[in-house]
């Protein structure tokens, strides 16, 4: 298998997460999204990452599509739960997370500072504050486990919490940075965080 990606974009890292949690062998391809191999844009025209490749050929190129795909294969950790109960309940925070959450962040990070990245703050923080009193009854998103919801969400909440490290680290939500932390320093998110050198050519296959 192929999977296209890069490296700091948070469907590229959840999708990583859950083919190394699944034990699933694959060839990685950093992209530079400046310039992205042609491959990738003839089985992908959306022209976004992850994009993976299987075998057979069959592309799937939406990351929480690729989680799913992995985990029913082979969920070692049992981040679906049983018959698939987690990610039954994962689905409204997942849909949240991905819709308002996002666009809440993309606000925050591109707004300038002052007023528009204030508003932007407070609009993320609605699902913060959702995540945070969870995580004040259990040490995980849906229980004391690692599931599939932390790891689709875990590289969002990230990437809010370092526009302004300083702010978050200050915030009225204890049990979210702690979550945050524990996931930052796991052996998963260790492993698919590892550097690897650009694709500068652009393979066919």
């Amino acid at each position: 298998m192929i999977l296209y990606s890069f490296r700091r974009c948070p469907y590229a890292i959840r999708a990583r997460m859950a083919l190394h949690a699944s034990r699933m062998e694959y060839e990685l391809r950093e992209v530079d999204l400046k310039n992205k191999p042609a491959h990738m844009l003839a089985v992908s025209p959306k022209g976004s990452v992850p994009v993976l490749i299987l075998e057979e050929g069959h592309v799937i190129d939406e990351s929480y599509d690729i989680m799913k795909w992995t985990l029913r294969l082979h969920d070692p950790e049992n981040w679906l739960g049983e018959e698939g109960a987690y990610l039954l309940q994962a689905a409204s925070l997942v849909e949240e997370n991905d819709i308002e959450f996002k666009q809440a962040l993309d606000g925050y990070k591109y707004a300038a500072c002052g007023e528009g990245r204030a508003h932007f703050r407070a609009q993320g923080e609605t699902f913060l504050r959702k995540l945070d009193e969870r995580l004040n009854e259990t040490s995980h998103l849906l229980g004391n486990t690692l599931t599939i919801a932390d790891a689709a969400i875990f590289p969002f909440i990230r990437q809010f919490a370092a526009v302004d490290a300083s702010w978050f680290a200050n915030a009225p939500y204890p049990a979210l940075r702690l979550w945050l932390a524990g996931i930052v320093n796991s052996q998963c998110f260790e492993a698919v965080m590892q550097k690897h050198h650009l694709l500068k050519s652009h393979p066919e296959s």
